[in-house]
């Protein structure tokens, strides 16, 4: 009995008696063709990234979208994949982005021209101003670059009140 209950839950799930005694599954035939993957393009977003997707569907999602007056990039081509070795070590850390271009991206706007060394962004609106390497350095809509003493002697005052100095 245990056995007859074993077959029939076989064939069950492999689609028909038929076609399991024929070694075959019902769900995939043998003629059917197998799904191509689709072919990556890349896209360049509007904050200046490129990604590299199937479709343009969210492939610039957190990227302002795709940026459709820039120029395509080259199409490089595919380099060939290598065999992965039978055991992996250690694994590569991935590249870290610049400091001015890890600020711009934190923020999700780049950074004002002008600032450097010594001067601080002041934000005119709230009355408070952020130093260099800061997340709002350069980026607030309202502001502009001055000195530390200049912005402190105008009445404002430092990010969480910190000096930047």
């Amino acid at each position: 009995m245990r056995n007859t209950w074993k077959i029939w839950l076989l064939s069950a799930l492999m689609g028909s008696t038929a076609a399991w005694a024929a070694g075959t599954s019902a769900a995939a035939p043998a003629a059917a063709p197998a799904a191509a993957p689709a072919a990556m393009q890349t896209f360049v977003c509007k904050d200046g990234t490129s990604v590299s997707a199937a479709t343009s569907k969210g492939a610039c999602k957190g990227h302002k979208g795709i940026d459709k007056s820039a120029p395509a990039p080259a199409a490089a081509a595919p380099a060939p994949v290598a065999a992965a070795p039978a055991k992996a070590t250690a694994v590569a850390a991935p590249a870290k982005a610049a400091p001015a271009q890890a600020v711009a991206t934190k923020a999700g706007a780049t950074p004002a021209p002008g600032g450097g060394p010594g001067q601080v962004w002041v934000n005119e609106t709230s009355k408070v101003y952020h130093c260099q390497g800061d997340r709002y350095y350069g980026t607030t809509k309202n502001g502009k670059y001055m000195t530390e003493a200049n912005a402190k002697a105008a009445g404002m005052h430092g990010a969480r009140n910190k000096s930047c100095t």
